[in-house]
Order: structure tokens, then C-alpha cells, then sequence
């Protein structure tokens, strides 16, 4: 039982520590990557879906994206979506396909980015120290039913060894009768 709270303690905290790496992603650094846009969300025919299902979206090099929605009146939602996201990008549309320049970041913005990755971190930290606290309590109750069924468990042992000290009088009771 003990092994199976340590276990499951371990999974939980490995999903929150991958969740913070996922949190990670969508902070935008100095270099373009294709997880900067995973989390946006754009109006297909009345119905928000992901960009990846309605675009191919690509590094061009290390301070661009390109994203190519798959159908041409995608372009102006695609655009929309970009626009109301937090990414703070504004995309630049050559036809079919949309540009995206990630300029280079200032000392303030990765100051600022450095403090947003710290507070992202503690909310980790705090997740993961829950967890504990979980497992912890868990281990107590365990242990407090171990403790009373160590009492129970005497308590039966108690009666048991009664029983055979009544058979045992009663034994010699017989032999003693003449």
C-alpha cells in the first residue's frame, strides 16, 4: 500500500513538473518555434478549433514563422485569431500565407519574461508540494488504521489465547476426575 502512495505521489508530481514545461512553451523566446501558436484557437465555420487542424504552421528560420491555412478564407480567422492572442505579434499576409516576425527581445521584456517563468514556477512548486501533503496524509491514515488494527489483531489474540487457557482447565478438569 505504502509503495502504491509513493507511486502514485511520483506520477502526479512528473504531470505537474510536464505541465510547467508545457507552460514553458508557449513563452515566447528570442527564437521562433512552431509551439508558440499551439494554444490558439481559430473560428472555423462557428466553431473555435486548434490552427494546427486548420493551417501548416512552419519555422522558416530562427525569427519567423510561416502559417499556411489549408483553405484560402481561412486566412482573414487565422489573422483574427493571431491578433487576440497574448503573443503581442502582428502577422504580415502575402497571399495565402501569413508571416509571422518575432522581433528580438529587450533587456526589460526578458526581465519581465524571467519574473513570468519564476511565477509559473512557484504555482509548479506549490502544485507539487500539495502532492506531498496528499501522500503524507494518506500514509497517516494508513498507519493510524495500522495502528488500530494492530489492536484489533491483540484483541483476538487476547481471546484466542483465552480459549485455549479454557480448554486447557477443562482438559485437566477431566483427567483430574476420577
Amino acid at each position: 500500500m505504502l509503495n502504491e502512495i509513493k507511486k502514485d505521489a511520483q506520477t502526479r508530481m512528473a504531470k505537474s513538473v510536464d505541465a510547467f514545461r508545457h507552460d514553458l512553451i508557449k513563452i515566447r523566446t528570442g527564437r521562433a518555434t512552431t509551439a508558440l501558436v499551439d494554444h490558439l484557437k481559430v473560428n472555423y465555420y462557428g466553431s473555435d478549433m486548434p490552427l494546427s487542424q486548420v493551417a501548416t504552421v512552419a519555422v522558416s528560420d530562427a525569427r519567423s514563422l510561416t502559417i499556411t491555412p489549408w483553405e484560402k478564407q481561412m486566412v482573414g480567422p487565422v489573422e483574427k485569431a493571431i491578433l487576440a492572442s497574448d503573443l503581442g505579434l502582428t502577422p504580415t499576409t502575402a497571399g495565402t500565407v501569413i508571416r509571422l516576425n518575432l522581433p528580438a527581445l529587450t533587456e526589460e521584456r526578458r526581465r519581465e519574461l524571467s519574473k513570468l517563468v519564476h511565477s509559473e514556477s512557484e504555482d509548479a512548486k506549490v502544485a507539487i508540494r500539495n502532492i506531498r501533503r496528499d501522500a503524507n496524509h494518506q500514509v497517516k491514515e494508513l498507519l493510524k488504521d495500522a495502528s488500530r488494527t494492530e489492536i484489533e489483531i491483540q484483541k483476538i489474540t487476547d481471546s484466542a489465547i483465552k480459549d485455549v487457557d479454557e480448554v486447557v482447565k477443562a482438559k485437566e478438569q477431566e483427567l483430574m476426575a476420577v
